[in-house]
This record gives C-alpha cells, structure tokens and sequence, in this order.
C-alpha cells in the first residue's frame, strides 16, 4: 500500500479483565474497533502512542467476542476517555454493565499482505495510551471485524503478562554495568537551557527520524556537587571515583573504569553510602584498596532530554552539562552527551541493532549542534581529562588532601 491512508490501523477496546485477567472472557463481552490513521512512525513500529485529542472523527463498530454486531458510530477521538472512564458514546455502545471496566487492549495495523501487527496496552491516560508491539508476525488474517485477531493477541499479552502488566517492566537494558556515550564539546560554553529546549522542540516535531522524546518521561534537570578522585592504581582499577551528595546526607559513588578516553567504559553506581566528605580519600584507599589523587571538586548543572526510538524502542539520553570548579567558577567545561540508556520493547534482543541505531543519532546530532555554531565535532572527552587538564594549567586547583 502506498501511503498510511490507504493502510488501515484501529483501537481495540474491551474489558480490563482481559488483560489483567481477573475474569474470564465470555462470548457476549464487548469488543470495539476505532477505527483510526495509522499512528505509528513505520511499519512495524515497536512502540506507539496515540493522543485521544488528535484522533479527529472516528468510525466505531461494537462486537461482541462472538462476533455479533452491535452498534456502529462516529466519536471524536477526545470524547473516548474523557478522564480515562469510557465517554458517553462508549456507554451507549456496550452498555452499563460492561462501560465501567471499558480500556483499549491494543493497536492493530493492518499489514499490507494481510493480518495485522499487534501492539499491547502498557499504559492507558486520559490524554494519551502508549502500546507495546507483541508479536513478530502478522496475526489473524481477514476483515478485521472476523476477530480471527481476537485470540493471538490475547495469547501473546497474556504470555509477556509479567512485563505487560507490572509498571515499567516493560524496559530491559543491553550492555549492563557498560556506559556507552558519544560527546560534543560546546564552544564557547552557551546557556545550556534554551539550547536544550530548542532540541526538545526539534524531537517533538519530528526532526530526528522514528524518534520522539520518550513518552511521559522526555526531560529531568540535575544539580549536584561532584568530588571526583583520579584513580591511578592498582592498574586494573584505573579510571576515577566521584561522591554525588544525595538529598538524605548520604552519597551516591560512581565508579569509571578506563585509561583513556573512549566510546564505553565499565561503570558502577553505589548508593546511600554513610561518609562525611573529609573522609572520601580514605574510603577509598582503605575500603576498596584503591591509590588516588583527588580532584578538584565541580558543581555540575544537567539538562537531560529522553529519546525515544519508536521504531526500535531503544532509548538514548541527549544531556546538556555545564561544570564549573568550586574553587574557581571560571572554569568550565560545557558538553552535549548522548548515551543509551534503556530499552522498551519485548521483542528486539540485538545490541548491534543499538550501536547502528545509536552511530545514526550521533551523525544526526553532531550535524543539529554544528550548524548552530555550538560544536565541531564529536569527542570521548571525560571530566576526568577536564580535571587533570585545569590543574595542569593552574596548579594551585589541585586539593591539598
């Protein structure tokens, strides 16, 4: 088919009892196909998400599980679930009964050579409903309203139950205990917020091909103190340990492990660790039998925008970062990282699928920073060189513990 409009795609609504299956699925249970354009970015996409308030008029045609017509109507896409309770069109649709417990299973998109990719409920608002793609194949082929569909979609969620139906669980993450990261340095050092604004902007409006920022969770800001020490032995332990004060009067330890600057290093984060700042060289020398140098000790300010690839599922932190050494603000290190972070998908288990997808946004990246004077190339460069960098120019930085 050669454009979405040709291509059909629907929201299936039903009882939440199939899927959290609390009861089990009768004959006369309501079904109701809405019909919509197709949302997703391609096809197959691995995540959807879908904004009642732009659907427009949709045709709605209310079965039952057995097949038996209903009802048939237009609603508009934003008096579906106005507070995410089945609207009044809905109600009189299937009815009072069966109106309360009313949610959308799952997107279909019809595939041009019959049956229909399947994408699973995983979070349901009044605004929005985000779906997750569950199955590999085209399912139930036929017209649509035959429910041949009906039962491999509820196999395949019912099967993925433990991911599906627990909140966030959804994610899992290739690459564990690795950073992977691409950096840019900015200069000179600009005013980090509206640069990183002007990117969401960018990811909302389509900008980064089959990404969006990461649905409900597109941006955080960070601000913390860091007191980083150079680790210079033993030689398996190379690279540095930072302390990050936490809001409890506890602190977070990273731990980097690396001897030059590169694409991935080894990490590990530890937290609630009890220690007052004046003993973190000690804990680590007599802790964790580590040889270190402190630092100088930074104030790091960081925007963080979420990405989501709706293609893949794969999600990569675009942050924002402006450094500045206590002991001298003047002097700073502002950089762009972009990192993987997580991955929302049940079907997708290649990680060199990531690095391709990843080395694609970094082409894309570097090209938005540069034409906007704000870099000239990409770089591996760490806070660790910056350190080492700023008390090789001006030795008096250097900590005297």
């Amino acid at each position: 088919m050669s454009s979405d409009m040709a291509r059909a795609a629907w929201i299936v609504l039903g009882g939440i009892h199939l899927l959290n299956q609390t009861a089990s699925r009768r004959p006369d249970n309501p079904i109701v196909l809405v019909r919509v354009t197709p949302q997703e970015v391609s096809l197959p996409s691995t995540t959807v998400v879908v904004r009642w308030d732009t659907l427009g008029t949709c045709p709605t045609t209310a079965l039952t599980a057995a097949g038996d017509r209903l009802a048939d109507t237009r609603i508009e896409g934003g008096d579906l679930f106005p507070d995410a309770t089945a609207g009044t069109a809905l109600r009189e649709m299937v009815g009072t009964a069966a109106a309360p417990g009313l949610v959308p299973l799952c997107y279909l998109a019809e595939h041009p050579g019959g049956g229909y990719h399947v994408y699973a409920q995983i979070r349901f608002y009044a605004d929005d409903a985000c779906f997750l793609r569950t199955t590999r194949e085209p399912v139930g082929n036929g017209p649509v309203e035959a429910l041949r569909w009906l039962d491999p979609v509820l196999t395949a969620h019912a099967e993925s139950a433990l991911r599906l139906n627990n909140h966030l669980r959804y994610f899992h993450t290739h690459f564990a205990g690795t950073e992977l990261e691409y950096k840019y340095n900015l200069q000179p050092a600009p005013d980090i917020w509206p640069v990183s604004m002007e990117l969401l902007k960018s990811l909302r409006h389509g900008e980064l091909a089959d990404c969006r920022p990461e649905y409900r969770d597109e941006f955080q800001i960070h601000y913390f103190d860091n007191h980083m020490f150079d680790v210079v032995g033993p030689d398996e332990e190379r690279g540095y340990a930072s302390f990050i004060p936490t809001v409890n009067r506890t602190h977070v330890l990273k731990r980097k492990w690396f001897e030059e600057d590169t694409f991935a290093r080894r990490e590990q984060i530890s937290t609630d660790i009890e220690i007052s700042p004046d003993s973190f060289g000690e804990y680590l020398r007599s802790e964790l039998g580590l040889q270190v140098q402190a630092l100088p000790p930074f104030r790091r300010v960081r925007y963080d925008i979420q990405c989501e690839s709706m293609r893949t599922g794969h999600v990569f932190g675009i942050f924002f970062d402006r450094c500045s050494l206590l002991a001298a603000p003047d002097v700073v290190l502002s950089q762009c990282e972009m990192e993987y972070r997580r991955s929302r998908s049940l079907l997708d288990h290649d990680e060199e699928a990531v690095l391709r997808e990843m080395e694609r946004i970094d082409h894309w990246l570097l090209s938005y920073l540069a034409a906007r004077g704000l870099t000239k190339g990409s770089t591996f460069y760490s806070k660790l060189s910056f350190l080492r960098d700023a008390v090789a120019a001006r030795p008096e930085l250097m900590p005297t513990h």
